[in-house]
């Protein structure tokens, strides 16, 4: 199989496996990237708006219109940085916390089901070992 052949199937059914963990979630209404700014301050903790954009790559215009509607939801709170009165930093909220981790134990129980229900030990370990390949591809 050559090189640009693999990559167009890994990146097929990585989108595809993105859409149904998305489906599964239920978090329906808020995009990818608002998820992933919540899953970033459930990782990360607090975070000023400019070091969300950077980490998300993303210009300060673009994180402040997600994080308007991540407030809208409820999902996080903004406080005065303790150490800089200038700048406020972003954390989740108790139901953006409950949110959070409520949609990845769906996530996880739904993939959990998923390997148990449909794959063998031996194919159970194959996925593992091609995983590992996976991530070595990530940190290139």
């Amino acid at each position: 199989m050559s090189a640009v052949h693999a990559a167009r199937e890994i990146r097929v059914v990585f989108s595809r496996l993105r859409r149904r963990l998305r489906e599964v979630a239920g978090l329906d209404d808020l995009t990818p990237s608002q998820l992933a700014v919540l899953s970033r301050l459930d990782r990360g903790g607090p975070a000023s708006m400019s070091d969300l954009a950077a980490a998300e790559r993303v210009r300060p215009q673009s994180m402040a219109a997600t994080l308007a509607a991540i407030e809208q939801h409820g999902f996080i709170e903004r406080a005065p940085d303790p150490a800089d009165g200038r700048r406020q930093l972003v954390s989740l909220t108790p139901a953006g916390t409950e949110a959070i981790l409520g949609s990845r134990r769906q996530r996880e129980e739904w993939m959990a089901r998923s390997l148990t229900d449909d794959f063998t030990e031996d194919e159970r370990q194959t996925i593992l070992a091609a995983l590992e390949l996976m991530d070595r591809l990530v940190e290139r």
